[in-house]
């Protein structure tokens, strides 16, 4: 059944499950760093996620959780491993579906790209280190077979306790230079196991999380990937080869693909060496996102640079795509998209533009989440010095109670 509201943004969207999305707009991951020192969700989680339900989102997609607390993304990550929390898990859960919303739980693993203040040695496919200041992230060791193997249970049983607590689905982040990108990559792959060698090899690892995560489940339970459109990286992960993982995780019951790109050394994500052209007709990553919407079978999301109702609604129309992903705006704004679908306003507020410096832009964003958290309105006057303080210091007090509370119960 179509909506009354003509906006394609409007519209009404069925999975392959089954599962009817109320419209075309998901709010996109984004990390929030809100966990207790046990790693356990809060009532900042419960707080935040209510904005967002409220806020008239068809899909809410979480921030990263992790899926074995020795490996962090951030201090403050949210880690399914054994360490309780199963009733905030619930309650965080009973807020973000609230508002007809699907929620659905980002579960990943950083690999390589676990910082030095959470994780003196990170691990990866190959002891590949990042092409980044040894001082944030150590080098990584390679990972043993049997832990390789051990991954997709990881990804299974978060994604059991996550459908036990009342989230819609999970996405399985395979983006943005994380463990599951990591094996994607010949530059980071390096290995001459099963895990290592042709595409169909580096893949394989993704494609069991996704069947273990099927078989933890049920089919009314969404399963997503976030997938890269290309790593934008020389011998990388490229384009052709995501064209051929779209298809084979169509074959794999997935529900819904979000398309993105980059990672930690080259951020395509964030719009960093985007051509000017591209920045002004938004949707960084549209060029891929059509030739990736002919390969797949199932709906795609395409996430990064979208400002404007009128450039999302061309994307919708033209069939490059079949959701919007807002991520960055909807830091601030966690009602945009009533107020697109409502014609409140014809744009989202490109806060980044506003940030001096830029590189402040990552914790610009991520001390709105906190605000949001504690139950205050967002701060659209930060400085950006101000703001590169304020994140500094709340990642190295959330990193200081972790390592407290770790060192109380060795």
């Amino acid at each position: 059944m179509s909506s009354p509201n003509p906006l394609h943004l409007a519209q009404p969207l069925t999975l392959p499950n089954g599962i009817v999305l109320k419209n075309r707009i998901g709010k996109a991951p984004l990390t929030e760093g809100l966990a207790d020192a046990l790693n356990r969700a809060t009532e900042r989680h419960v707080r935040l996620y209510g904005r967002w339900a409220a806020g008239g989102a068809a899909v809410v997609v979480t921030g990263n959780v992790q899926i074995d607390r020795r490996y962090l993304e951030r201090p403050g990550n949210v880690v399914i491993d054994g360490n309780g929390g199963l009733d905030a898990l619930r309650a965080y859960a009973q807020a973000g579906t609230a508002n007809g919303t699907q929620l659905w739980m980002q579960i990943n693993h950083p690999g390589r790209q676990a910082p030095r203040r959470v994780c003196e040695q990170p691990v990866a496919p190959s002891a590949v280190p990042l092409a980044l200041p040894e001082s944030a992230f150590a080098h990584p060791r390679a990972m043993t077979a049997d832990e390789v193997a051990d991954v997709p249970r990881r990804f299974a049983e978060a994604a059991r306790i996550a459908r036990e607590a009342g989230f819609t689905g999970v996405q399985v982040h395979a983006a943005h230079g994380y463990l599951l990108s990591q094996f994607l990559t010949p530059l980071v792959n390096r290995r001459e196991d099963r895990w290592g060698g042709d595409i169909a090899s580096r893949a394989s690892l993704l494609l069991e999380v996704v069947r273990a995560v099927r078989t933890a489940t049920a089919p009314d339970f969404c399963i997503s990937v976030k997938l890269n459109s290309s790593d934008f990286q020389q011998g990388g992960f490229s384009n052709e080869e995501c064209l051929m993982v779209v298809k084979w995780l169509g074959e794999a019951s997935v529900d819904l693909i979000e398309i993105s790109g980059g990672n930690y050394e080259k951020p395509a994500m964030m719009g960093s060496g985007a051509k000017e052209s591209t920045v002004r007709r938004e949707a960084y990553f549209l060029d891929y996102a059509r030739l990736i919407k002919q390969a797949a079978t199932v709906p795609v999301m395409l996430t990064g640079g979208f400002r404007t109702l009128a450039a999302m609604e061309a994307a919708l129309e033209e069939g490059a795509c079949d959701m919007i992903g807002l991520g960055r705006p909807m830091c601030v704004d966690t009602d945009l998209p009533n107020r697109l679908l409502n014609g409140d306003t014809d744009r989202a507020e490109a806060y980044e533009e506003r940030i001096v410096p830029a590189k402040a832009g990552l914790g610009w964003f991520c001390l709105q989440l906190i605000a949001h958290g504690d139950g205050r309105e967002p701060d659209r006057a930060l400085t950006g010095d101000d703001a590169i303080r304020g994140y500094v210091e709340n990642e190295e007090k959330t990193a200081a109670a972790l390592q407290g509370r770790q060192g109380r119960s060795d």
